[in-house]
């Protein structure tokens, strides 16, 4: 198939999703284009059958902010006319779904099929704002077909939007030949003293992901457990962030990394991962972390409890309740068989219901259907 992705270059889990579900398609064959404003993080290096063609912006002063969304349209027709796509696959529905529905529209173009996933802050976020609702509900529903991440994102979409076509749940996934538990030991050496235990914590740092949070949790650890906090990424709430770090007197057990390329060799040295998001669609960096074998302990909000199972995989805790992270997490810590339990359990968890090949097993499946309907 010639596949047309449109998704977000940045540091975030739809980016990072629709890069690695490129690789992969292109590494059974298939032909890639990804159709973008810039070259998508985790695209690095070169692979035969992947193209990527950048989206170019107008400079023309009238606009007082970039036209992104025909801008993006524009280069769609482009790439599928000349390079004869069957299918658009737009990751996030705003702008990406809009853009493709447009580009369709003026290819006139019925063989042309464009599938939409929902990531979730396109449904959770920015798609409840109520100028974009009726945007949103045309573009997922003029979508000839669509995925949702988790079953929480696809009952909340149907809800909040009335959505009257079908969702298809696919789950993100981890490729556990990449993410498995390697430890480099000098490299964990200069992270934190032999001693300490080293918890970690990923994200975009933004105020959904509650990065405050994480470091009350560990303001409270350290005081029991010697302990080294591991913080990688960036955002807007960086450098409060840092600030809080600085009041707390903590400069010496957070490592601030800013953004990673190699999460494996970060995620193979954690003792325990920390995600307390007010709400997460899925949780690509629990999922990640799990195949490197860290236990996780995460809120129990959204899609996070079809990834981290409480009690077997890690802990769950009430968003914000800070006092069930701490207990939870230092239980993991000082319980060195209840860690390796957990540990295990990550493990299997990861590779029996996500493994890369099974989900893009079921995104192939997905293009035929699509195709012949």
């Amino acid at each position: 198939m010639n596949i047309g992705i449109v998704c977000y270059p940045t540091y975030g889990g739809s980016g990072i999703v629709a890069t690695e579900l490129g690789i992969s398609l292109a590494n059974r064959g298939h032909k890639i284009h990804f159709i973008s404003y810039a070259l998508p993080m985790r695209l690095d290096e070169f692979i035969p059958n992947i193209y990527f063609h950048e989206v170019e912006f107008s400079n023309y002063p009238l606009f007082e902010f970039p036209l992104y969304t025909p801008s993006l349209a524009s280069k769609i027709v482009e790439v599928a006319k000349f390079q004869n796509l069957d299918i658009v696959h737009a990751h996030y529905a705003i702008p990406h779904a809009t853009s493709a529905y447009l580009a369709k529209q003026i290819l006139n173009d019925n063989k042309l099929k464009v599938i939409t996933t929902l990531h979730g802050t396109d449904i959770t976020l920015v798609g409840m704002e109520p100028y974009f609702l009726p945007v949103m509900k045309f573009s997922i529903e003029q979508s000839d077909g669509v995925t949702a991440v988790s079953h929480f994102l696809k009952n909340m979409t149907i809800k909040n939007y009335n959505i009257q076509k079908e969702i298809e749940v696919i789950p993100n996934f981890v490729d556990s030949k990449k993410y498995s538990r390697k430890i480099n030991f000098e490299f964990r050496n200069r992270i934190a003293p032999k001693e300490n235990k080293i918890i970690v914590h990923i994200s975009n740092f933004r105020a959904v992901k509650r990065v405050e949070d994480v470091i009350k949790i560990f303001n409270k650890i350290c005081k029991i457990v010697p302990s080294t906090l591991v913080l990688v990424g960036d955002g807007p709430e960086r450098s409060s962030i840092e600030k809080m770090i600085r009041t707390l007197k903590l400069e010496d057990k957070v490592r601030c990394l800013g953004k990673q390329s190699d999460l494996v060799e970060i995620l193979s040295i954690a003792d325990l991962f920390l995600l307390p998001s007010q709400i997460e669609s899925f949780g690509l960096a629990a999922l990640e972390a799990m195949s490197c074998g860290v236990p996780v302990v995460s809120s129990n909000s959204g899609g996070l409890t079809e990834v981290v199972i409480n009690n077997e995989t890690g802990f769950t805790a009430d968003v914000g309740d800070i006092d069930n992270f701490t207990k939870y997490s230092l239980q993991i810590l000082q319980n060195k068989e209840l860690h390796n339990s957990f540990m295990n359990a990550s493990i299997n968890r990861a590779h029996k219901y996500f493994e890369m090949d099974q989900i893009v097993d079921r995104y192939e499946n997905y293009y035929l259907k699509i195709l012949q309907s």
